[in-house]
């Protein structure tokens, strides 16, 4: 396929106020675009491919999307020592990409920013080479990336144990196996604007998690990662939606201005300290750690959070000294936050005192401010110098959720290790959340039957979870322990029938571990499970099981056939040097043959289901229709 930024400058050879010689006036160009030249622009309308790209279609009406064709003009294919149009640094920035100077607006810069970073891990300790696809230079590559894939493997699990899947309902759990930046992409076809809440717990780039790419650019890298997938999880967001994510201090507060540029400022809900470990980690030196974060955002103001249940220790702090007949109550702040005029008024107290209002203004307008001391809920205090305001027990539905969350309350990581411990006898994971924050989250920023949506799955929690607290649940996962912890996690949470010894009923057996007590689960439901449709995917994982170099080349020989190679490879120049191939160690040909497949055809997408290379069966071909609704 002709480059897109070759058919632009073909398109503009026909205009020869923008060529000297051979060389392209790119100022010129850019001048002209600004003006909204009209033969520029009747140019770029003559090409389809440059008017689909530069232009937006609005009710019928095209419109010059005269920012990103300047930006096209001043990047790689203008400008070919530089792929990325960020500067080598990382930093404060103006959104014009200027950096910070006097304009109040701040966004974070970074080298790869305007690229989509191709990942494929399934092991933890897999390192990667970075792998950039630029947005504006590589549209159809990062199109033909991020388009639905096909859906394979399909098992429905109940109590009964699993089945194969005839049918998808709406109100399916699902779990699924593979890339998370792809399923994402994928899901957005289906489930776009329709998750209430999503909690993610990503790698946290220490150096020492499961963040498995290069050094080069790692810091940039991991924020690349991370832009793609909120990017993503916010199309799936509802308008009254909130994603929630996990982090400590290597990366919270570069994360914090990447999501105010994604979801933006006005929606930062606050900054959740969850302390992760009671006992903490002491160093010499230095503070002993015993917190994480978790950033919330909404996707709209039409976001509310719920109320956490009150306790015995919440409701201490009312008492009844008065005698109030509406029972027990605490004293309330009268004073606004906000100034406002029209709460600027005096207030005048039995005897004939005046009480002034405080410098923003009462909490109440005048009239209610008369009709709540009439009815003795606002009382004087007895020298008739301030106002009291009664909050009364009886009235409260719940608590506010505050910022700090103890671990005595909501779990710490050694209480998630023995869930785990006490579900599969050992240690799994260094960094599991135990149920009870996750129990906690759900509670206030979700309802039964709403969708949640965790894309890091893990070991399952939060799908645990979920199901045991009514919620519909979508666990993404693409390390290959999803099928033997997360499905077999989710598993023992629906049970199994059991007959006991010398009895003749059948029993369901469940995880009763957890939150499984505290909401009262009983076990039962069912998942389905299916995983992204593999491609070259298979050669990654034949080539890393390889013993030694007389299977790797047959491997190779069989990827010459029927993989989708890499365009980076010139098999001529690889044929004429094959004797030096043949010399590489084993891991140097594991190395090579690796970069030698197309990263962008790893998954099989849904629109080539119907190609007979990629041999999907009848069953699989329904059921992919059926998701997607075609």
């Amino acid at each position: 396929m002709t480059n897109l930024a070759n058919e632009l400058a073909a398109s503009l050879q026909k205009d020869e106020r923008l060529w000297a010689g051979e060389k392209l006036l790119k100022n010129q160009v850019t001048e002209l675009a600004l003006k909204l030249d009209p033969a520029l622009l009747r140019l770029l309308l003559s090409h389809d491919r440059l008017k689909s790209h530069f232009f937006v279609d609005i009710d019928g009406i095209l419109v010059f999307d005269r920012d990103k064709f300047v930006r096209f003009i001043n990047n790689k294919a203008f400008l070919p020592d530089s792929y990325t149009s960020f500067k080598n640094k990382i930093g404060l920035a103006t959104p014009d990409g200027r950096y910070l100077s006097q304009n109040r607006d701040v966004v974070l810069v970074w080298p790869y920013k305007d690229c989509v970073l191709e990942g494929g891990q399934t092991k933890e300790e897999q390192k990667r080479d970075e792998i950039f696809w630029n947005e504006i230079l590589a549209p159809d590559d990062i199109n033909r990336l991020l388009a639905p894939k096909a859906l394979t493997n399909w098992r429905r699990y109940d109590a009964g144990g699993g089945h194969d899947v005839t049918g998808i309902q709406e109100s399916d759990n699902l779990i699924i196996k593979g890339n998370n930046l792809l399923a994402l992409a994928s899901l957005k076809k289906r489930f776009a604007g329709k998750v209430k809440l999503i909690y993610i717990d990503p790698p946290y780039n220490t150096g020492n998690d499961s963040f498995g790419y290069n050094d080069r650019f790692n810091h940039s890298t991991w924020l690349t990662f991370m832009k793609n997938r909120l990017e993503l999880a916010r199309t799936l967001l509802r308008k009254d939606g909130s994603i929630w994510i996990n982090i400590d201090d290597d990366e919270a507060h570069y994360l914090k201005v990447l999501c105010d540029d994604v979801f933006g400022k006005e929606n930062f809900i606050g900054n959740v300290i969850w302390q992760h470990s009671i006992q903490g980690k002491g160093y010499g030196g230095k503070f002993s750690l015993h917190h994480n974060y978790i950033l919330v955002y909404s996707n709209s103001i039409s976001f509310t959070l719920g109320l956490l249940e009150r306790t015995e220790e919440h409701n201490k702090n009312y008492s009844n000294s008065d005698n109030d007949p509406k029972g027990p109550w605490r004293t309330g702040d009268i004073r606004n936050a906000l100034y406002r005029p029209n709460l600027i008024y005096d207030v005048n107290t039995p005897s004939g005192k005046i009480i002034k209002p405080p410098p923003k203004g009462w909490r109440f307008s005048k009239e209610t401010m008369e009709e709540k001391i009439k009815s003795g809920q606002i009382i004087f205090s007895d020298d008739e110098t301030r106002l009291i305001y009664k909050i009364y027990l009886k009235d409260q539905e719940g608590r506010v959720p505050e910022t700090i969350w103890f671990g005595k309350d909501v779990g710490t990581t050694r209480e998630a290790n023995r869930e785990l411990k006490l579900l599969f006898g050992e240690k799994l994971f260094n960094t599991p959340k135990p149920e009870g924050l996750i129990q906690r989250i759900l509670h206030i920023a979700s309802n039964s039957d709403d969708i949640v949506l965790d894309f890091f799955s893990g070991s399952g929690t939060t799908a645990a979870v979920a199901h045991k607290m009514g919620r519909q649940y979508i666990a993404v996962e693409q390390m290959d322990y999803v099928e033997t912890i997360t499905i077999e996690r989710l598993k023992k949470v629906i049970g199994r029938n059991v007959k006991p010894k010398d009895e003749l009923i059948e029993k369901l057996v469940y995880d009763q571990g957890g939150v499984s007590k505290s909401v009262g689960w009983q076990g039962g439901g069912s998942f389905v499970y299916c995983e992204l449709m593999q491609w070259d995917e298979r050669f990654i994982k034949q080539i890393r099981s390889a013993d030694g170099k007389d299977t790797l080349q047959a491997i190779w020989q069989e990827m010459r056939e029927r993989a989708d190679l890499s365009y980076r490879l010139d098999l001529k120049q690889f044929d004429e040097n094959a004797a030096a191939f043949a010399d590489l160690s084993l891991d140097d040909q594991r190395r090579f043959l690796l970069e030698s497949l197309d990263k962008n055809q790893l998954y099989v997408n849904l629109s080539e289901i119907d190609d007979a290379t990629y041999a999907v069966s009848d069953e699989d071909k329904q059921l992919n229709r059926q998701f997607y609704g075609e």
